[in-house]
């Protein structure tokens, strides 16, 4: 059944229309909270802010209505509605985020036109590896646009995507949910919550999930554990220490090649590669312990220390074109493995001077060392090339593929890194009366890298010493509104996001380098809904690029432009009605000739227009209904420009019962109306079908 966008853009519109319908009894419905309440504060900044961290956007107790920059975020109460539980599924409800394929073994996105691997935090801290998330032991997921760089260090060009994780509190729950889908995947779920005493608390999440979908071959399982304590140490100090292991396999699934200039149609439960040897598995241990003091008279601190290890190992058989008749293939084997130790301190002063001026110092370090290490081995299809009129690495296109013999080469990539970084930071937050306050802070970071290629015994490093500002300007007509303006730098080192390899060549250059301007406005019209709007362009400069001069010479004169407009609502819309709804506009292209292709050339999924619109409508106190639409406009499959993914529409829809104030039944529908379409790519060969109509039943229970 075809979707039209006609039809789409009216259901859409139902987030923006009231239902003339009231809610007999909201009481015995479940509270659903779809904006954080304790980061939004109405008015003056208030002694009861509810998070002892601060917001992640500036690490003090800010509310979001005073931060200079576009904040988007999914609680655990929407997750639960839309049946979530791994990240990538998620995002796809952030307007302004692309998804990337990822190679079929890990997650990666592109925000605001920036792609990344590595530009993903638990509660502010780094969680770079390559694997894929899960949403078990997760509160709320954070996605913070713009560059990024006084918070979160290196990286965060176009943005950060935080995850904010439960943590035991001093009440009593015990809860659990079962659901399975109509391919037959299934996940349960567990969360107990227990304090053992007046100063302890234990809390304990856990999952098993099994993966399934319409691919052909495609199966898959997730394991994960995560225990945490919370220890009242004294009347002003709490110790938070946490616990986290998740052990993911699934089969690696790289989509299917492209046809033209679009994909390969027809082929949309084809897996094409080899059902036994395309695997991803990953064991993920992390470790934090937090400590946080409060010195009164405004001075608080906060210290953690977090560990890290992740073992990798996936292989992979993949398309690497088609002549519509016949299908080539490549294929690798590669590990990855890291343990990362990283320290950080805040101290947070808020002081009144009086005469109508307000103040909130941070300082703080971060200090980090990164070990890694990666191999690859590359596939030999062992075949003699004349077989059948076929290549040796050549197969005939059909709904299910005869793979050609092949073996795996000797290892062809031997990396190993290490990875040192210190940092300072410092910023100020200054009221000024009751309509101004101003933002400013900059951050120090000392980035020492040495990495060697054990193959060929090569070992290069770098230092690089950099600073990243942020300035940003907040004027408040009323307790309300914000109108803001602001600018901020991040810097990333020649050596990619992952760090595993830096080249003799690379030695030789900067940073590239982000820079991002806004001008936003955040409105809280009603108590529990925050709207928000901003304006801006994000350059990246620092591209290595050939010599205007001398096209055997590279040089950093690479840069490339995004820019667009993004508006959106969340909250509590009336007491039946709650909602997170979305658009943005983007547009970016290749400045100049560069590293990345050729000037004029338009960024990879980059769509230009992108809705997203979840709603959850609440009749009475037993049933509910949820209506959820996204949008992307076309997209360039890679800087090439060569492939297009099509324009598409997505309906989702869910139905809610309430058994009892401990039992409640759920039913989500994804793609209600079918459609096929491609959601993300990795390059113009490696493209991902959508997940045609499916279904999920649920349970869920509360104690």
């Amino acid at each position: 059944m075809r979707f039209s966008p006609t039809v789409a853009a009216l259901l859409a519109g139902t987030a923006f229309a009231t239902p003339a319908m009231a809610n007999t009894g909201a009481d015995a419905q479940p509270e659903r909270d779809y904006l954080p309440s304790d980061i939004v504060v109405k008015g003056e900044r208030a002694e009861e802010y509810g998070s002892d961290d601060g917001s992640t956007a500036t690490k003090t107790p800010t509310p979001l209505i005073d931060v200079p920059q576009s904040v988007a975020f999914i609680t655990e109460d929407q997750l639960e509605d839309q049946a979530v539980h791994q990240l990538n599924d998620a995002l796809r409800y952030v307007p302004g985020i692309s998804m990337e394929s990822g190679e079929g073994h890990r997650d990666e996105v592109f925000i605001r036109g920036q792609e990344t691997t590595a530009d993903f935090y638990v509660d502010g801290l780094r969680d770079d590896a390559q694997y894929y998330r899960s949403l078990y032991n997760i509160e709320r997921v954070e996605v913070l646009k713009g560059a990024n760089a006084l918070i979160f260090g290196r990286g965060a060009g176009g943005g950060a995507i935080n995850r904010v994780a439960k943590r035991a509190e001093w009440t009593s729950a015990i809860s659990g949910e079962a659901s399975v889908d109509s391919f037959g995947a299934f996940a349960l779920l567990a969360d107990v919550n227990e304090p053992v005493s007046d100063t302890i608390a234990l809390r304990l999440n856990a999952t098993y999930e099994e993966f399934d979908n319409d691919r052909d071959f495609y199966e898959g399982r997730f394991i994960g554990v995560s225990p945490t304590l919370t220890a009242a140490l004294g009347p002003d100090t709490t110790l938070v220490a946490s616990y986290t292991y998740d052990d993911d396999s699934r089969v690696t699934d790289r989509g299917a090649p492209s046809l033209g200039s679009e994909p390969l149609e027809g082929y949309e439960s084809t897996f094409f590669g080899d059902r036994d040897f395309n695997r991803a598995q990953a064991q993920v241990h992390i470790g934090r312990v937090r400590l946080e003091h409060d010195f009164n008279r405004g001075v608080t601190a906060n210290a953690t220390l977090q560990f890290a290890d992740y073992d990798k190992l996936y292989a992979n058989i993949v398309p690497s074109s088609t002549d519509g008749e016949t299908v080539l293939l490549g294929g690798y084997e590669d590990s990855q493995q890291r343990t990362n130790w990283i320290g950080q301190t805040n101290f947070v002063w808020e002081a009144d001077f009086g005469s109508n001026l307000a103040s909130t110092l941070l300082i703080g370090m971060e200090a980090s060392r990164q070990d890694s290490a990666n191999q690859r081995s590359t596939v030999n299809f062992t075949r003699p090339d004349g077989v059948d009129g076929l290549r040796s690495n050549e197969t005939p296109l059909a709904d299910v593929l005869f793979i050609p013999p092949f073996g795996l080469n000797p290892v062809s990539r031997s990396h190993q890194s290490d990875l040192e970084t210190l940092s300072f930071y410092i910023q100020e937050q200054l009221e000024i009366g009751n309509y101004i306050e101003l933002v400013g802070g900059v951050r120090w970071d000392r980035f020492d890298l040495e990495t060697e290629n054990l193959l060929g015994g090569v070992e290069t490093d770098r230092v690089d010493e950099k600073l990243s500002p942020r300035l940003g300007l907040i004027i408040k007509p009323t307790p309300d509104l914000s109108l803001y303006g602001s600018y901020s730098q991040s810097f990333l080192p020649q050596a990619g996001d992952q760090f595993f390899i830096l080249s003799q060549d690379d030695t030789q250059f900067e940073p590239e380098k982000f820079t991002n301007y806004e001008i936003g406005a955040k409105w809280a019209p009603l108590d529990k809904v925050l709207v928000s709007a901003a304006i801006f362009r994000l350059a990246r400069t620092n591209i290595q690029a050939p010599s205007p001069t001398d096209q055997t010479l590279t040089v950093l004169a690479g840069e490339s432009r995004a820019e667009g407009f993004e508006i959106g609502a969340v909250g509590e819309i009336a007491e039946f009605w709650k909602a997170n709804l979305g658009y943005t506009y983007l547009d970016g292209e290749l400045v100049n000739e560069n590293a990345f292709g050729a000037a004029g050339q338009r960024l990879q999924q980059l769509p230009r227009h992108s809705i997203s619109a979840w709603n959850r409508f609440d009749f009475n106190d037993r049933i509910g209904l949820g209506l959820g639409v996204i949008h992307q406009s076309e997209q360039f499959a890679s800087f090439s420009n060569d492939v297009v993914l099509p324009s598409y529409w997505r309906v989702d829809a869910a139905a809610f019962y309430t058994v009892s104030d401990k039992l409640s039944l759920q039913l989500n529908i994804e793609n209600l109306f079918d459609e096929t379409y491609y959601p993300s790519a990795h390059g113009d060969n490696n493209i991902q079908p959508a997940e045609p109509f499916s279904a999920r039943i649920g349970v869920r229970l509360e104690m």
